[in-house]
């Protein structure tokens, strides 16, 4: 995985707004490679401290790391049982958004 890849990556998903979420397959889509959705999970690893990766979740509105539970509701997201309530209100696609 190159880090243009990567810096593509980080950039749209520090353009989700507060109080929404994201999945990782709308942010590869959104960055050319609709097939990668599992790159963007490994990326979203390692990234830097001013990504919001707690927003960015699985398309099934369930939450692939637990302990961004906090965070999401600190925003005013509720997570119950490890998903989002209201996952595709709270859904932000970056193809419509941006």
């Amino acid at each position: 995985m190159d880090d243009i890849f990567k810096q593509q990556i980080y950039e749209v998903t520090r353009l989700i707004p507060k109080g929404r979420v994201s999945s990782y397959g709308a942010i590869a889509k959104a960055v050319g490679y609709p097939n990668h959705s599992r790159h963007v999970g490994k990326a979203m690893g390692g990234c830097p401290e001013d990504v919001p990766a707690h927003r960015v979740i699985s398309s099934s509105g369930t939450l692939s790391v637990p302990e961004f539970q906090p965070k999401l509701e600190a925003e005013g997201i509720t997570v119950e049982n490890f998903r989002i309530k209201n996952f595709k209100k709270l859904f932000w696609d970056p193809l419509e958004e941006i």
